[in-house]
């Protein structure tokens, strides 16, 4: 499957390596999982497929509404036929009555998981990953840098060189990445209706994924708070990751270390 795709393949993709202190080492050709087309749909769904799975399922009480005594008390009193509680005129037992049951509530067994095939997976989360390859898509999505290039490459010996967030933070000024950082600081606002006060107080923007070979590195726990950040190792990126609300074109920053392991992963995942 992986050498039938090569012939949809965009040209080689080239970026500049950097190093931990901001200057350029080199340049690197980026694996061909860069290169693939951009489908947009396939990453849509994929998304859609990814986003559902994290939903709890939900249902109601069968007996909700119900527990009542209420009766009908028939006809011949100038009322409707409905369930009436003893005693009153009041309604109950149905669904428009103050304190009856829902009209159509959640079912359990209602399929809230939108399932897409092992292959359709992969492929989506390559094209999601290509599509952070596409400068014009990056800052479509609407990204702020100064990088030449994207995503932006830097040896991996940032992760032990950089231990704290200050130092993060110059490093991301030097390549041309902190604007980003600052527009989701400045766009971050207070959610509108009830959820303020059910543990999501804050809508925060996206701003960069780092694509590291080790979350628990000092590099990465320096730059994991910073506004509308994700840190993933590649063994665990996806398209929740690279497309947010199923559009692609994230901006990335990446490790030389984490850019084979992406090569490495799926290259087994289409052969």
């Amino acid at each position: 499957m992986y050498s039938s795709l090569l012939l949809y393949l965009r040209d080689p993709v080239t970026v500049p390596v950097y190093s931990p202190d901001g200057s350029q080492l080199g340049v690197v050709t980026l694996p061909d999982i860069f290169r693939f087309p951009v489908r947009k749909d396939l990453i849509r769904r994929v998304f859609l497929s990814e986003f559902t799975a994290r939903l709890q399922p939900k249902g109601r009480d069968p007996l909700a509404g119900k527990r009542t005594t209420a009766e009908s008390l028939g006809i011949g009193y100038g009322l409707a036929r409905v369930p009436r509680i003893k005693g009153s005129r009041r309604a109950a037992f149905i669904h428009s009555a103050r304190g009856g049951m829902a009209a159509f509530p959640p079912r359990v067994e209602a399929r809230i998981w939108e399932r897409v095939n092992r292959k359709e997976r992969i492929l989506g989360t390559i094209s999601a990953l290509s599509a952070t390859a596409v400068l014009e898509l990056v800052k479509a999505r609407g990204h702020r840098f100064s990088a030449p290039a994207v995503p932006v490459v830097v040896d991996s010996s940032v992760l032990t060189a950089v231990s704290k967030t200050q130092e993060a933070v110059e490093i991301l000024k030097k390549l041309g990445l902190y604007e980003d950082i600052e527009r989701a600081k400045e766009h971050t606002r207070w959610r509108s209706g009830k959820g303020k006060r059910r543990g999501r107080r804050y809508k925060e923007p996206k701003s960069i994924l780092f694509i590291v070979e080790d979350v628990s590195s000092p590099f990465a726990r320096a730059v994991r708070n910073l506004p509308g950040v994700d840190v993933v190792m590649p063994s665990l990126v996806s398209v929740l990751h690279l497309a947010p609300g199923a559009h692609p074109g994230r901006l990335t920053f990446i490790t030389t270390g984490a850019l084979k392991g992406l090569e490495e992963r799926f290259r087994v995942g289409l052969e």
